[in-house]
């Protein structure tokens, strides 16, 4: 038996490489015509291929287990079949995904500044002081290039129509990018053959330029700044892309403990030689835990004074503490207006449509129709905490109502959207799973799109929850010719 194509049915949703036709997509009919020729001992040798890439890599990704009682290292889950996106539409895309982040970067600015958006009432100003992820302590900073999240990581969905939307922006600590990097190196691995004769794109750039972005906002202006990455420590679900970053860039990885601020109010990296001045630190240590001077006094994980020697310049972050502001996904309903706001465009990238159940009226909307909806709080992250009505329970939906009528502040609610799918190879045969996309976006002194991003795809039948810690796992993303 081999894949036969013409037997693949998506169910009326968008797919990714096959029209309803049955017949591949113009950009992809080169592989799908490789794939069918596989017999099926062929398909399970690349798959296993790629599970021992996978394993000798240590490619891993972390998750809390009840039954084991902590955290426990899991392989990657990943998909051999890859996804295709043509590279007239990756051009749109990248042009939307720079416009945005552009004007969110502006957005942080203002906020922590002049607030002429909220004086002008764009932005409805309780919405600010409401906000979980608005620092105080960052209120008069001026960064470099005034850029506050300089690694953004969006998530784009396409529709039953073909549209792609963003469904959210990520702008504190956004994770995934040494997984797209990695699968890449996998299907190098496993499908070598096809990268010679097709012309993909490539994405290993991309620790160079995230060496470049860090080094661009480095205050003291030397070829080879000291830069190093702040990691909570090995019991991080990210752990394994902070340790991969580093070592791709060439830089420190380093936990609090091995910093200090000195009296000299700069930061320095305690080595085996002394102290080393650190020029820019690539934190993905959240706000609150950073620095136990200026939020969270009994924090372990950050550096007492590391604020203080922020606010002088002395060093750099990355991202700048106060940059989740714009990651609540409340202000998510305002960024068409924001953009149009401070560029004086439309969106090129349009949001999904969305209820905001601080607003009365869509908030009895929302209470009328959780059957119908998807509700999201403002700033939980990874899939959690939501609901997703279609699929719940009267006494889930209950329950929610009464989150929405005690917070209405803290949650939006959007249509469940037929996510796109593309075929994913299941024992012997391809079968249809949802997917979204979360390509990089890197800011300082020029802006710059990873080629692609990481999909990520939800591997149980039906499911449109496509996180690694709830079941979901991933494909390469290629941009090829039209």
């Amino acid at each position: 038996m081999t894949i036969k194509w013409k037997n693949y049915s998506a169910d009326g949703f968008f797919d990714e490489l096959i029209l309803p036709s049955g017949r591949p997509r113009k950009s992809a009919a080169s592989l799908c015509k490789y794939i069918a020729s596989l017999k099926d001992d062929e398909l399970q040798e690349r798959k296993d291929a790629s599970e021992l890439a996978i394993r000798t890599m240590g490619i891993t990704f972390t998750v809390y287990s009840e039954e084991e009682g902590g955290t426990i290292d899991r392989a990657w889950p990943f998909d051999i079949i890859p996804r295709v996106i043509t590279n007239t539409e990756w051009e749109q895309i990248e042009k939307g995904l720079k416009q945005r982040v552009q004007a969110l970067n502006m957005f942080i600015n203002d906020l922590y500044n002049k607030q002429q958006i909220l004086k002008d009432n764009i932005v409805p100003r309780n919405l600010i002081d409401d906000s979980a992820n608005f620092r105080p302590q960052c209120v008069g900073i001026k960064p470099p290039h005034g850029v506050w999240a300089h690694i953004c990581g969006s998530d784009l969905v396409r529709d039953k129509d073909g549209t792609v939307y963003v469904l959210e922006d990520n702008l504190r600590v956004p994770s995934g990018v040494s997984y797209m990097l990695e699968n890449r190196a996998i299907m190098k691995r496993v499908f070598s053959e096809l990268f010679e004769d097709y012309s993909i794109r490539p994405v290993d750039e991309y620790p160079s330029k995230l060496y470049d972005c860090l080094a661009a906002i480095s205050p003291r202006k030397t070829k080879n700044p000291e830069i190093v990455v702040l990691t909570p420590g090995i019991y991080n679900s990210a752990y394994f892309e902070h340790s991969y970053l580093a070592q791709q860039m060439g830089a420190e990885l380093v936990e609090g403990s091995d910093l200090l601020v000195g009296d000299d109010d700069y930061v320095y990296m305690r080595t085996v030689e002394g102290l080393s001045k650190v020029d820019v630190i690539y934190r993905r240590v959240d706000d609150l835990f950073l620095d136990p001077e200026a939020f969270h006094p009994d924090s372990m994980l950050g550096v007492r004074g590391l604020m203080r020697a922020w606010k002088k310049g002395n060093v750099a972050l990355a991202n700048a503490p106060g940059a989740g502001v714009a990651d609540d996904k409340v202000i998510y309903t305002y960024v068409p207006k924001i953009i149009k706001y401070y560029l004086d465009q439309d969106p090129i990238l349009p949001n999904v449509p969305s209820y905001r159940c601080v607003n009365k009226s869509e908030r009895d909307y929302v209470l009328n129709n959780l059957d119908k909806l998807v509700v999201k709080p403002a700033n939980e992250s990874g899939g959690y905490g939501m609901l997703i009505g279609p699929q719940a329970s009267a006494k889930e939906r209950e329950h929610f109502a009464n989150l929405i009528r005690r917070n209405p502040r803290n949650y939006m609610a959007q249509p469940l959207l037929i996510l796109s799918t593309a075929p994913t190879l299941i024992d012997h045969s391809a079968e249809p799973r949802h997917l979204d996309l979360r390509p990089f976006i890197l800011s300082s002194n020029e802006t710059y799109v990873t080629t692609g991003g990481l999909t990520r795809v939800a591997l149980r039948k039906g499911s449109t929850v496509v996180n690694s810690s709830q079941g979901g796992g991933s494909k390469d993303t290629w941009i090829m010719e039209d």
